[in-house]
């Protein structure tokens, strides 16, 4: 058993996963706040900057729109306003549950992103980016 400690595996399972029952409490407290203050009625949130100082949309605009109709249940609105968002939604999803599944056995959740993932991950923030700012982007604005 490398890389386990004892006391994690004798740890109560409610104490195994306390860390991740308290990311998911505030995620799921993140988009019920989202949810019930609509992002699209002007004064609720403050505008991106980016946006506000040169016209251009950047990888997170449109992201609070894309909550606030992922938790409505209205995909298709959530994917319009900010597609790699609800991606992001959803990886988010995947490893929680690894997380959490994890925690139970006692075992820490190792997440090794190497230099190849986070370039990968770089790029495709920026490709997504210069390409919903482009005349054809026009189906990836918010």
């Amino acid at each position: 058993m490398t890389g386990v400690n004892a006391d994690t595996l004798t740890a109560a399972p409610w104490k195994r996963l306390a860390a991740p029952a308290g990311v998911l409490a505030a995620v799921a407290a993140a988009f019920a706040y989202v949810g019930a203050v609509d992002p699209n009625e002007p004064g609720h949130y403050p505008v991106c900057p980016l946006l506000r100082l040169t016209g251009l949309y950047c990888p997170g605009c449109g992201g609070l729109r894309s909550a606030h109709a992922f938790v409505h249940g209205d995909i298709a609105a959530a994917l319009q306003d900010n597609a790699l968002a609800v991606a992001g939604y959803a990886a988010f999803a995947v490893l929680w549950t690894v997380w959490a599944v994890r925690a139970a056995r006692g075992r820490p959740l190792r997440v090794e992103l190497g230099p190849v993932r986070l370039w990968s991950l770089g790029a495709l923030l920026l490709i997504f980016t210069v390409v919903r700012n482009l005349p054809f982007g026009g189906w990836l604005h918010p």
